[in-house]
């Protein structure tokens, strides 16, 4: 059964509501659930709501769309990116950053060969103003395949009808197609008007936490007084090795140091609203900053005078004009703008394959290597790794 089978569906009734509240739709639907699609779409007027629909079946055509390949694409955090990929397309197509709204499934359901984990289905909903997460996990064998994205279709439908306050155009159905012991567990974060000026790009910066906290320094030796040393990072998650470098940073600036978390990627999608919550939380009241500032010489427009600490893979990207598009004349504009405007760069060596890659010994251009304080194995080093952090800490639709 199709989700427009169903007696009490009327997807009519929620491609209206769409167009009453002005919202246009992008959909992205990944291992299942892509009968919500033609469900809108093959309505009346369905091109002035639903502006683009996606269905990237190959894990290539997703890392596509995120710029890279995934830990798991069934998951949270998957759904959370599509939702904000297609957010941001449904902008890029024409829609309004207020009217614009990203709906996206990722699904493991059933196939031709058994699957060791479960079947479940993740569907995530972004606008400017939140990101809702709705995830439901399916009795395992219960159903056909057929079923399976029956249900995964009038789900999906479901979550944009809550959006446009018609979860109960869907909602029934749904209940009606659920096993008893199959729940859905939803999980909402809304944006801060701060936190939406900067997606929005209509703010550069927005504080996060702890305005008179920071970590205290006792050795001046770059900027002066009543200013930030700035820590640029993805904090996915912030460790112990994060800490012990704003440590070193803030003895070696005589500056508070305050993390800098860009809401922006060069490739990649902007950071979700729950996503942001969750690093923010790994701060522990430690002043920090939310940018739409991806690339270095945007925070610098940010954070005008102040050092940066970076690591040594960035270091060795402010001087490559790989980094530049290729342009040896816009790396050679970016390099000389952060020797003359930045307070400096403290320089973190790194851990690569059991080896310390000593920050001194890198190849960068003079006038960079003249601004730099490099920190070397003896005072620091960290041997942490964030991708283990998070599959240690992560469920399975994490």
């Amino acid at each position: 059964m199709a989700p427009t089978d169903s007696p009490l569906f009327d997807p009519a009734s929620l491609l209206a509501a769409c167009e009453a509240q002005g919202r246009r739709v992008v959909m992205i639907t990944a291992g299942g659930g892509s009968a919500a699609i033609p469900a809108l779409v093959t309505l009346p007027g369905a091109s002035a709501v639903v502006l683009e629909a996606v269905v990237p079946s190959a894990r290539e055509a997703t890392d596509a769309i995120l710029g890279g390949p995934q830990e798991s694409y069934c998951s949270s955090r998957a759904a959370r990116r599509l939702a904000m990929a297609a957010w941001e397309r449904c902008h890029r197509h024409g829609a309004t950053i207020d009217s614009a709204v990203g709906v996206a499934c990722t699904a493991s359901l059933a196939t031709t060969l058994p699957k060791r984990g479960d079947h479940r289905v993740v569907v995530a909903v972004q606008t400017l103003g939140e990101t809702t997460l709705a995830t439901l996990g399916l009795v395992k064998g219960a159903r056909s395949r057929s079923d399976e994205e029956t249900l995964a279709a009038t789900f999906i439908l479901s979550r944009l009808g809550a959006t446009v306050g018609r979860s109960s155009s869907a909602g029934e159905p749904l209940r009606r197609l659920l096993r008893a012991e199959e729940t859905v567990v939803i999980d909402r974060q809304p944006a801060p008007p701060d936190w939406q000026a900067v997606l929005a790009g209509t703010s550069g910066k927005a504080r996060l936490a702890g305005a008179d906290g920071g970590l205290l320094s006792d050795s001046p030796l770059l900027g002066s007084p009543g200013r930030e040393a700035i820590f640029p990072g993805s904090f996915d998650p912030l460790h112990d090795g994060h800490r012990a470098m704003a440590r070193i940073g803030a003895r070696i600036t005589g500056l508070p140091v305050a993390y800098e978390l860009s809401i922006r990627n060069v490739e990649k999608p902007a950071l979700d609203f729950l996503e942001i919550a969750t690093r923010v939380r790994g701060f522990d009241g430690v002043p920090s900053w939310l940018t739409s500032a991806p690339t270095f010489v945007e925070k610098l427009a940010l954070f005008p005078g102040a050092p940066f600490l970076v690591g040594a893979d960035t270091f060795i990207r402010l001087g490559n004009p790989r980094y530049y598009g290729g342009s040896t004349v816009r790396a050679a504009a970016a390099i000389e703008r952060i020797a003359r405007e930045s307070g400096g760069l403290i320089v973190f060596g790194r851990v690569r394959d059991g080896e310390f890659t000593d920050p001194s010994r890198l190849e960068a251009p003079q006038a960079l290597r003249a601004i730099a304080r490099f920190v070397g194995e003896e005072e620091f080093r960290d041997d942490i790794s964030s991708t283990s952090l998070r599959q240690a800490r992560a469920p399975a639709t994490e």
